[in-house]
């Protein structure tokens, strides 16, 4: 896989050193879900019923399906509750249809009357209208899709050539009009900037990038040079800067490869190896080691199921098998939770996740952060937000990059490149959620200058 127009890898600048290991992700006591426990516009006060007390513990993972507390059957959601990441409005907001039928929650159909099951109270849950979780309804019917959004759309009427001018004019004569370059890198999909780079060859015989890289500095060029990148090459990027020269940045490594699909997660390997003629599971091996190094290797197969029907029985013996071989024994057979969390589908482990709170009073990102430490920890506890809720571990990485003094500029560069066309708006949404703030608000005090002017400009007001 070729990409024609772009210097040597070490022709990009290299993106600032991450926090030491450790700082990168702060997650929440053992047996708190980094997940917000309330629901946009909240859930009607005629709700009635409960769930049976949660065990010590259980956590409340929020929107990624409202996991089961204590004993809630696992097949029971609440309407449209995505089944993995996302939590848009219940009013039929992004994030999928809602029918036009019933007076229940966002136009569902009423509920039904409060269900009893074994186990006794209420679970109390802050937020919610009295403390208390409304009943359990039927989940939505199968034509209701759950999707994801990006702020960044294909532009329509899209003029390469036209585009193209208006950077040649942009960066002509003395002074650059940065505002121009802007408008058009803000408002165009990854497809459309490519398009834009080789029409800019083809009209002026020069190169787009290294005439931004002659024009912008710092952050604001980091920028839009990783806009320019097609996707995959910026993944492949990352990843091989992570790794090169002294020290490893972990967080990356974990961020990238423990978050994509499988399909792009085979496309990064071969740019990898096309682009720097490197095999990355060479360098993984001579970067990382134990039992780290055999989860990185695990991902770099991109081989995870993606079946999306979730078997209810292989997630309760997956549980019973992660249950044996952590929390249930002295020691942990970390091979076993490996085997688990690298191969099974999203879905898959989401019910797992589920069936493991009941077996062990006690749920999973709990157990991983008794059983583990380091990165081997962070990577796991990755794979099991993702299978939760998506837009959350987003949500949180982008948090940790602003938070205390000084900017982790590179991941917040990165997150906000790599998931502006597929998911940023639900990302938005969670960051709301979690923080009682907006991405924007923090962004804008965060970051200053054209730099702040084009991430706002990506992620929208």
């Amino acid at each position: 896989m070729s990409y024609p127009g772009y210097p040597p890898s070490d022709g990009y600048p290299a993106f600032p050193g991450y926090p030491p290991t450790g700082q990168e992700s702060v997650y929440p006591p053992a047996g708190q879900y980094p997940y917000p426990t309330t629901v946009p516009g909240g859930f009607p006060p005629s709700g009635g019923g409960t769930f049976p007390a949660a065990p010590p513990n259980a956590g409340f993972p929020g929107a990624a399906g409202y996991s089961a507390l204590g004993g809630y059957p696992a097949s029971g959601s609440f309407p449209g509750a995505p089944q993995a990441g996302g939590m848009p409005p219940y009013s039929g907001g992004p994030g999928f249809a809602v029918p036009p039928t019933g007076p229940g929650f966002g136009g569902y159909p009423q509920q039904p009357p409060a269900q009893s099951y074994a186990g006794g109270g209420p679970a109390q849950i802050p937020g919610f209208p009295g403390g208390q979780v409304p009943s359990p309804m039927p989940g939505p019917p199968a034509a209701m899709v759950q999707y994801t959004q990006g702020t960044i759309q294909a532009a329509p009427n899209f003029d390469a050539g036209r585009d193209a001018e208006i950077l040649r004019k942009a960066m002509k004569g003395f002074g650059t009009d940065e505002q121009a370059i802007i408008n058009v890198v803000a408002n165009r999909s990854n497809d459309q900037r490519q398009k834009i780079k080789a029409a800019f060859k083809t009209m002026y015989g020069k190169d787009l990038i290294k005439d931004l890289k002659s024009e912008l500095s710092g952050n604001v060029e980091e920028l839009i040079l990783a806009l320019f990148m097609p996707s995959t090459y910026y993944d492949a990027w990352s990843l091989r800067h992570a790794m090169k020269g002294a020290g490893t940045q972990e967080s990356v490594l974990i961020e990238i490869l423990c978050t994509r699909t499988n399909q792009e997660i085979r496309e990064i390997v071969n740019c990898y190896k096309s682009e720097f003629g490197r095999d990355i599971e060479e360098d993984i091996r001579s970067d990382t080691s134990g039992h780290f190094e055999r989860l990185l290797i695990s991902m770099c197969q991109g081989n995870r199921d993606e079946n999306q029907t979730v078997d209810y029985q292989k997630a309760q013996e997956d549980a019973q098998r992660l249950y044996q071989a952590g929390e249930g024994k002295l020691g942990t057979d970390e091979s076993c939770f490996n085997m688990v969390l690298a191969s099974r589908s999203f879905p898959q482990l989401k019910a797992t996740v589920e069936a493991y709170s009941r077996i062990a009073n006690r749920d999973l990102l709990s157990s991983i952060d008794r059983e583990f430490s380091g990165n081997v920890e962070r990577g796991l506890k990755t794979i099991v937000q993702c299978a939760l809720n998506r837009p959350a571990f987003f949500a949180e990485r982008l948090y940790f990059s602003m938070k205390g003094a000084g900017t982790d500029d590179s991941t917040l560069i990165r997150i906000v490149v790599t998931r502006s066309e597929i998911d940023l708006v639900q990302i938005k949404q969670m960051f709301t959620q979690m923080y009682q703030k907006t991405l924007a608000t923090m962004i804008a005090s965060d970051t200053s200058g054209d730099y702040r002017q084009l991430l706002l400009a990506i992620v929208g007001q």
